[in-house]
């Protein structure tokens, strides 16, 4: 009785270690929490700040003149200010710069948000400072 016992402790026992989790493969380990990296900002140069100085001028002078024309949320403004802060002047430049040649009333088939009433295509410098779920 005592050997009985004692092999079905070492049977559960090994089974529990052993079998008891195993790391998803496959398509199932897309399901993995993966922790967020810190968003790491470029140190800024001669060149970032004077993209800065000229993206805030054109935010507080000219854009409240006119009327909000962009059809995107975060605006291709804040878009590129973003950029160039996360990824140097030269990557964000393109990227700001790539963003105002899709600026327009094209049917969008991403994501979207809709922000008092309105429709925006939503399309962030990087996701992971916005907390919006797809």
């Amino acid at each position: 009785m005592k050997r009985n016992s004692f092999l079905f402790l070492c049977c559960s026992t090994a089974f529990s270690l052993f079998a008891s989790y195993q790391e998803p493969w496959g398509k199932d380990s897309d399901l993995i929490p993966t922790q967020k990296k810190a968003v790491q900002e470029k140190k800024a140069n001669p060149a970032m700040k004077m993209a800065n100085s000229v993206i805030s001028f054109h935010q507080n002078h000219l854009s409240p003149t006119t009327s909000a024309r962009s059809s995107y949320r975060p605006s291709s403004s804040r878009y590129m200010e973003l950029s160039i802060k996360r990824y140097g002047f030269l990557k964000g430049y393109i990227m700001g710069c790539d963003r105002l040649m899709r600026e327009n009333d094209e049917e969008w088939v991403y994501r979207t948000v809709e922000i008092g009433g309105k429709i925006y295509k939503f399309d962030p410098a990087h996701i992971d400072k916005y907390l919006i779920s797809p």
